[in-house]
This record gives C-alpha cells, sequence and structure tokens, in this order.
C-alpha cells in the first residue's frame, strides 16, 4: 500500500511539472523540442516521486547548466558545423540518453534498503556528474579549445571530431562534475568523500566515451550520440560504485 507522505510526493510531482511543462511549452526560448517537453515531464515526475526534491534539484541543475554550456559559442559552433542539433534543444533522444541510467538507479531506491539505497544515490548522482562533465568537455572544447587530440593516438584533429580532447575541455569537465557533486552533498544525497568518487568517476567515464566516439561510433550504426551518452553515464555511475565499495574494503 502506498503511504501518505509518499502518495502526496507523487501528487506534488505532477503538479509541479505540469506546471514547469506549461510554462516550457510556452516560453519563446526553447531549450526541449515539443516531444523534449512531455519526455522531462514524465521524467520530472518519476524524479520528484522517486528522490524528493534533492534528486530533482540534481536533474534540474544538470539541465539547466547543461542548456547554458551548450549554447557558448553557438554562433561559431554554427558556422563551423559542430553543433548540436536544433541550436541546442533537447528532444526525447537527448531527455534519456542523459538521464535513464540516473532513473534507473532513482526507481531502484523503492525496492531496496540500506546499505543498497545509498549505492543507488550515489549511481544517481554520479551519473549526472558523468553527464554534465561530458557536455562540459564538449562544448567548452569545441568553442574554446585551442588544441584538440584524439584520445586514442594524441594526434591534433579538428574541433567537434568524435573522441577530440582538449585541456580547456577537459578542466571544464571537472569543474562541472565538481559543482553538481558538491551541490548534492550540500543537500544531503552523498558525503565529503562520495564528492570525490564522483568527480573521479564522472572523469573516467567522460574519457571512456570519447574513446568509444574515436573507436565504435562511426563504425556500429545503432551506437548514436544518445546511446553512447546512455553507456557513459552507466560506466560514470558503476565506476562510482565501485570506488566507495572498495573504499570501504579497504578503510
Amino acid at each position: 500500500m502506498v503511504s501518505t507522505i509518499s502518495l502526496n510526493s507523487w501528487l506534488v510531482a505532477v503538479g509541479l511539472n505540469t506546471v514547469l511543462l506549461a510554462i516550457a511549452w510556452f516560453a519563446p526560448k526553447k531549450l526541449l523540442t515539443p516531444a523534449g517537453v512531455l519526455h522531462a515531464w514524465a521524467l520530472g515526475i518519476l524524479i520528484w516521486g522517486t528522490l524528493g526534491w534533492q534528486g530533482y534539484l540534481v536533474v534540474m541543475f544538470y539541465f539547466l547548466v547543461g542548456s547554458g554550456v551548450t549554447r557558448i559559442g553557438m554562433a561559431e559552433k554554427e558556422a563551423a558545423g559542430i553543433a548540436e542539433k536544433r541550436s541546442g534543444a533537447r528532444g526525447p533522444e537527448n531527455v534519456w540518453g542523459s538521464a535513464l541510467t540516473g532513473t534507473l538507479c532513482a526507481l531502484g531506491t523503492l525496492w531496496v534498503e540500506e546499505p543498497y539505497r545509498s549505492l543507488l544515490l550515489l549511481g544517481y548522482v554520479a551519473s549526472f556528474c558523468t553527464k554534465l562533465s561530458d557536455t562540459s568537455a564538449s562544448e567548452v572544447g569545441k568553442a574554446y579549445g585551442k588544441r584538440t587530440f584524439l584520445i586514442t593516438t594524441l594526434q591534433p584533429v579538428a574541433r567537434g571530431t568524435e573522441g577530440a580532447v582538449s585541456l580547456e575541455g577537459t578542466l571544464a569537465g571537472i569543474v562541472a562534475s565538481a559543482a553538481i557533486a558538491f551541490l548534492s552533498r550540500g543537500i544531503g544525497l552523498i558525503n565529503l568523500t562520495e564528492v570525490l568518487f564522483c568527480v573521479f568517476a564522472a572523469f573516467i567515464a567522460t574519457n571512456l566515451e570519447s574513446v568509444i566516439g574515436a573507436t565504435l561510433q562511426s563504425k556500429v550504426n545503432w551506437m548514436t550520440n544518445e546511446v553512447v551518452n546512455f553507456i557513459n553515464t552507466l560506466i560514470g555511475a558503476i565506476a562510482a560504485v565501485i570506488l566507495v565499495l572498495l573504499w570501504q574494503w579497504f578503510s
């Protein structure tokens, strides 16, 4: 049976996200496509219903900062043909490519108790740390990267090349993942030690995503950007959980 508190949480989730859907639908500046708005509405309900305002704040922080970062140097990136499609407006594929791992972690917390619930919360936070790190590294690198290298060979390549990395982008990715991790620490989802694990896991996953982009993405038909994003966030979540388990084992 659903408790009164749990039921209230889901009712708030529906009401709040319906209001935000209406605002996003009629807003002149589109951060989401029409279909993307509907899918983000469903995502928001799931996250608030499972993790409350704390979990919701994390995904909103990712969405707003990630959307802002995507628009950095947009004119130059569009002229070079390396900008995100639709001027960065997110569609359903972007919503779930970025948030499916986190959503699965959030839903999992409904069925498990401690210590597994804390591990799922860590995975949730790490998945969004990873995605914001990847988005920031990619977009800042494309806009401001002075020298970009293919991660597998370290040979110089043009900005926007799949698998390319830059110092500017890498630093931006680390700062972004640290920002969302410290936010999550401040609202009680993870502890201070886990902040470090999230940042390190995001760094690992972001670089592995670049390796996938440089080696497999152009060769495997089904490996779209959105599928790679899901793999990326899954790696980040798993890496953070493994790191904390190793820490607990050896401490």
